[in-house]
């Protein structure tokens, strides 16, 4: 689908009919990669469309097609780009990439100076945010304001973060600060030069969070985890933090 095909605004009250239908799509979504994701209300969906802190896309027919929102904690010093979604036929389209971008353009103009974050499970989502500047951090890097920890309960992986006393759980971490950060070009070079190894100690890191919750012994195969990582590239140093959060 070309890019122009898709109308991406900032959403407002005349917008809230669609709250139910984007809940229930997150939903869904989340149910069928098998991870969690914190469930949020069409009212407070709503409630996000009325204040302007949430992007809507539709095709040039006029179809609902993709929606994220804007939630700020620690009294504004942390923005996050919550609840990206996407209609399922638009996806793989290049929507959520957009829409990414909107939203975070939007964030840095409301909050210019909050450092804005995000936790996802995808490897696809890690690429988009390192093209915008993000990179990847530990749990203590975020947010410690109750009130955004509050909202994982509702996530499937709830007691897997609980376990790991908020340091660690199945999604990654990611931050772009404004005051201190990498220039887009440097994360997304970054991101591809070592995208297959991010993969595979995802895989590993998920692997590892969920065998103490098990119920039956799981044989493993016994994939090694390369302790060079980083290949001895100039760009180490953002692979070798990401490295370095594997610390169960």
């Amino acid at each position: 689908m070309e890019q122009q095909q898709f109308k991406i605004i900032i959403a407002d009250q005349s917008h809230q009919d669609f709250a139910r239908i984007i809940c229930d799509e997150m939903e869904s979504s989340a149910k069928a990669r098998g991870t969690g994701i914190a469930k949020r209300s069409p009212e407070y969906i709503q409630e996000k469309m009325r204040e302007g802190k949430a992007v809507i896309a539709f095709t040039e027919d006029g179809i609902w097609a993709g929606f994220c929102y804007i939630e700020t904690w620690s009294h504004g010093e942390y923005v996050a780009n919550s609840g990206l979604i996407v209609s399922p036929p638009f996806r793989k389209s290049g929507l959520a990439k957009m829409i990414k971008k909107k939203i975070f353009g939007l964030s840095r103009t409301m909050y210019p100076e909050a450092k804005i974050f995000g936790l996802t499970t995808g490897l696809a989502v890690m690429k988009i945010n390192s093209e915008l500047g993000y990179e990847p951090v530990t749990y203590s890097e975020l947010t410690q304001d109750e009130n955004f920890w509050a909202g994982c309960k509702s996530c499937v992986n709830y007691e897997i973060l609980m376990s790991k006393e908020r340091k660690n759980c199945m999604c990654t971490a990611m931050l772009y600060d404004p005051k201190d950060h990498y220039e887009p070009e440097e994360t997304t070079q970054d991101f591809k030069k070592h995208s297959k190894l991010y993969e595979r100690f995802m895989r590993i890191k998920q692997w590892k969070l969920l065998a103490p919750f098990l119920k039956h012994h799981v044989e493993d195969n016994g994939v090694p985890v390369s302790k060079e990582g980083n290949g001895g590239g100039q760009r180490k140093s953002l692979f070798h933090r990401f490295h370095m959060f594997f610390n169960f």
